[in-house]
């Protein structure tokens, strides 16, 4: 629970002829993190990588021909399968791809023809229609022996350009049809002019009407037979769209099944290229954890008995690059994301996701105490969790957090009186916040000098994991750094808490030597661990140093103990918030009408979702700065089984 899973490390030396199902084992244990082995096993490797690359590429190719063939079919790719697929060879792969584009070939090219010629009818429709009143074979008009006729569209804006550079020919522009950017105009002239006027036509853009030879009839007769014809392509199409559907409705599985094959194939090929190999062996590492190695094992030896298998433990050295496996109860594992948001905990780090979910909705629920507001939070929470409404499916790993912050916020709601802010209808069983400001304040330090402690002595264990002597007895988070701080609130509380137990002489001898400790706290730890030299530079450099590390430490311990006055502030907002919710219903409905329920209800809205969040920000900054900055570093390498489909 606090730490991660124990890893080993485990070394397999496998045939070439079992790289595939090797690999294949080692993913579908789904706890083997691989890693690239060490430097002195990179001198005796040989690269023999061509034929992985080839595959690789071909499976690129494939998969990009699915996802087209998919995209076309109108088939949604979906969400990865619950288990791993089993990898499809590269040829068979192939000739399933092929064999699907054949069947659908036929159908897609007679769309594209007939999608083509539909929109071919409908733009001589569109420009015949502004003639279908004339009276006239089109197909003389170009053939008069003494009258040039040109009929086509031309842009609007174009049409005075057109008009001006024939001022001095013989012509008429007729307009039959102007919208907002074309026009369908017949320019008339004469036939010895042929040439002048098709150069100003083309210069003013003007695209002229060319008919196939069996719409050249009269306009009204072309007409019809482009609607015919249209209506005829359109069934055509229809027909072809439904092959396409029936080839929809027969390959969607399969066309799914087949691209997470070919993706499981292509992660398992881009694996075997990682691995380092000699002539006819290939150098497999990786880290598993320690419970799971004989399983793995067994797993291993199953496809192929002639694979190598050594097994050792994290050296010293090397546990700064070894994965974490974090290992939680469903009841906390919710609060891990917040966690490792923040970072990932080393291995030899304690995984301070217990104490997260201990604290996390305890300095929430301080701040945002009611419980008609817990309440409405505690509901959401559950509906988050039950993943019943699809919009809010992204958010279910967030439901957890919301459930403990909504009830923490009920427990401080009897505790503060507070019910959807009203406070005359709970006694408090502790303390209003707004009438008794000065009374919640200390507590809430109190609260947070224990919640520092805790991250202090949390720091004590990672530092006695990690065998790191000097800082678990010196350092200033160490226990030189405890006793200099509970040391400095004693000799406060003996100074001014009057009737206190104790004088100030012991708190005083107590300060100054966890200071001198703390001081010193280099040199210390170098004699006890036995390194040389002990102080690295001049000893003037070292003093100046560390008595400005002291001091900032003390001021840090200071400033980190007062921010947890935010808790007692916020709940002193939180009250005023409400209060003003209900001051402003008595002022729109004195006499509690409908007016004054609809404001409190609107406004406990607001009030659980604008304060909600800025709250939620406040408790993610006490813990991530006041609280993790005592002992967590995040600095950890993320465990992550190899798997041959991605599914985050």
């Amino acid at each position: 629970m606090f730490r991660p899973q124990m890893m080993s490390r485990v070394k397999l030396m496998v045939p070439e002829h079992d790289i595939v199902p090797v690999t294949e084992a080692l993913a579908l244990s789904g706890v083997f993190h691989p890693v690239s082995s060490g430097r002195a096993e990179e001198k005796k490797v040989i690269p023999y990588t061509e034929h992985w690359q080839e595959q690789a590429a071909s499976l690129a190719d494939l998969e990009r021909r699915i996802l087209a063939a998919m995209e076309t079919l109108g088939i949604e790719v979906g969400p990865p399968p619950a288990t791993d697929p089993h990898p499809i060879e590269v040829e068979l792969a192939r000739r399933d791809v092929e064999q699907l584009e054949q069947e659908a070939q036929e159908s897609l090219e007679g769309i594209e023809k007939l999608q083509h010629k539909l929109d071919q009818l409908r733009h001589y429709l569109k420009q015949l229609e502004p003639l279908a009143d004339v009276e006239v074979n089109l197909d003389s008009l170009s053939h008069l022996r003494y009258t040039f006729v040109l009929l086509g569209t031309m842009p609007v804006a174009n049409l005075t350009r057109l008009q001006t550079s024939l001022e001095l020919v013989p012509s008429v522009l007729v307009t039959l049809k102007r919208g907002e950017h074309l026009a369908t105009v017949i320019l008339f002239g004469r036939q010895c002019d042929a040439e002048i006027l098709n150069r100003a036509a083309r210069s003013a853009y003007l695209n002229p009407l060319s008919l196939p030879k069996q719409y050249q009839t009269t306009p009204a007769e072309a007409i019809a037979a482009l609607r015919l014809g249209i209506e005829r392509t359109r069934q055509h199409l229809n027909e072809y769209q439904a092959d396409i559907e029936r080839l929809r409705s027969a390959h969607e599985q399969h066309l799914r099944s087949l691209l997470w094959r070919i993706r499981a194939r292509h992660t398992l090929v881009k694996t075997i290229i990682s691995y380092q190999r000699m002539r006819y062996v290939y150098l497999v590492t990786g880290w598993v954890p320690a419970a799971q190695v004989p399983a793995l094992e067994q797993q291993v030896k199953q496809v192929s008995d002639k694979t190598l298998i050594e097994v050792s433990s994290a050296s010293r050295q090397e546990r700064d690059s070894v994965p974490s496996a974090l290992e939680n109860s469903p009841l906390v594992k919710p609060f891990q994301s917040l966690v490792t948001t923040y970072g990932y905990p080393g291995y030899s780090e304690m995984d301070p996701t217990f104490l997260t979910a201990l604290t996390f909705p305890l300095i929430f629920g301080i701040m945002f105490g009611d419980v008609g507001h817990g309440l409405l939070l505690a509901l959401l929470g559950g509906l988050l969790i039950s993943r019943k409404v699809h919009a809010l499916r992204g958010f279910a790993g967030t439901g957890g957090i919301v459930l403990a912050c909504g009830v923490l916020a009920m427990l401080f709601g009897f505790l503060y009186g507070s019910v959807f802010g009203f406070e005359t209808i709970l006694a408090p069983l502790w303390v209003q916040p707004l009438e008794d400001i000065m009374g919640i304040l200390p507590v809430t330090v109190g609260i947070g000098v224990v919640i520092l402690t805790v991250g202090m002595l949390s720091n004590l264990i990672n530092t006695f994991w990690a065998r790191r002597w000097g800082q678990l007895l010196f350092e200033h988070n160490g226990l030189a750094g405890i006793i200099f701080y509970w040391s400095l609130l004693g000799l406060a509380a003996s100074l001014f808490v009057d009737n206190f137990p104790l004088g100030s002489a012991p708190f005083v001898v107590l300060v100054i030597t966890a200071a001198l400790a703390m001081t010193f706290s280099e040199v210390l730890g170098n004699l006890i661990e036995g390194q040389r030299p002990l102080i690295e530079g001049s000893l003037s450099t070292y003093l100046i140093q560390v008595l400005v590390e002291l001091f900032e430490s003390t001021i840090s311990l200071l400033s980190n103990t007062l921010s947890y006055v935010r808790m007692g502030a916020f709940a002193v907002a939180h009250g005023c918030l409400s209060l003003v919710v209900l001051i402003i219903a008595g002022i729109v409905s004195p006499a509690h009408g409908v007016g004054y329920w609809l404001v409190v209800v609107l406004g406990n809205l607001f009030v659980v979702g604008f304060e909600g969040l800025i709250v939620s920000i406040q408790t993610l900054r006490l813990e991530y700065y006041e609280f993790f900055s005592k002992f967590f570093a995040g600095d950890g390498v993320r465990y992550r089984p190899l798997s041959l489909i991605s599914r985050e």
